[in-house]
């Protein structure tokens, strides 16, 4: 498994305003993305290669999550 570096540029989604209930992103050296619970600074963190990423990017734009969404 590879190492996460401990100094990533963290981002949330501008959608989420000032909620706690987010996930952060952040670009990892070398491509890919790691993704984190906003609530646990220190819980895990998912590492995603570039091509997974945007094929989960793809897959929101393109609504095929949709239906998962909560009423």
């Amino acid at each position: 498994m590879e190492q996460i570096p401990p100094a990533l540029a963290w981002r949330k989604s501008s959608r989420s305003a000032q909620q706690d209930n987010c996930v952060e992103v952040a670009d990892l050296p070398g491509g890919g993305c790691a993704v984190r619970d906003s609530k646990d600074l220190n819980g895990p963190i998912l590492h995603f290669s570039t091509s997974e990423w945007q094929m989960f990017v793809g897959g929101i734009k393109s609504g095929i999550f949709d239906d998962l969404a909560a009423d």
